[in-house]
């Protein structure tokens, strides 16, 4: 049994909003990203998993680790942890939902309990360091 999932995702804030995704079936948002692929680095992750989502490339030039962030995973058994890698990157186009993704939105922190609860801590560091409204 898999005891963590590793998760790559990209954390983009405008106007003290972040974007996050609710998945289809899904009742509550979160970072956009997703999976490694077996021999996949966290830029080739971070690059395909966006542009399935959310129909953006990500400028690979501009892409710096924000953090590392461990939780239960929202919606498996009890004991297992997601391990979420983040990064911050600029790109191009307009983000819009694509494959599994129902919905974009753009979240502050009075979100905070619609998220997962590995975003939840990344919420909570985004608002201390005055990132997040």
């Amino acid at each position: 049994m898999i005891r963590t999932i590793d998760k790559i995702a990209w954390i983009h804030l405008e106007d003290g909003r972040i974007l996050s995704t609710r998945s289809r079936g899904k009742d509550v948002y979160y970072l956009p990203g997703g999976q490694r692929e077996p021999g996949e680095t966290d830029l080739d992750t971070l690059t395909r998993e966006i542009a399935e989502e959310l129909a953006v490339s990500i400028e690979p030039d501009t892409v710096r680790h924000f953090g590392t962030f461990r939780a239960q995973a929202h919606g498996h058994a009890c004991g297992v942890t997601v391990r979420m890698t983040c990064y911050t990157a600029d790109h191009r186009g307009t983000p819009v939902p694509r494959s599994e993704i129902d919905e974009v939105g753009w979240l502050t922190y009075r979100d905070r309990e619609r998220v997962s609860p590995v975003d939840q801590i990344i919420f909570d560091r985004l608002h201390e360091a005055g990132d997040l409204r």
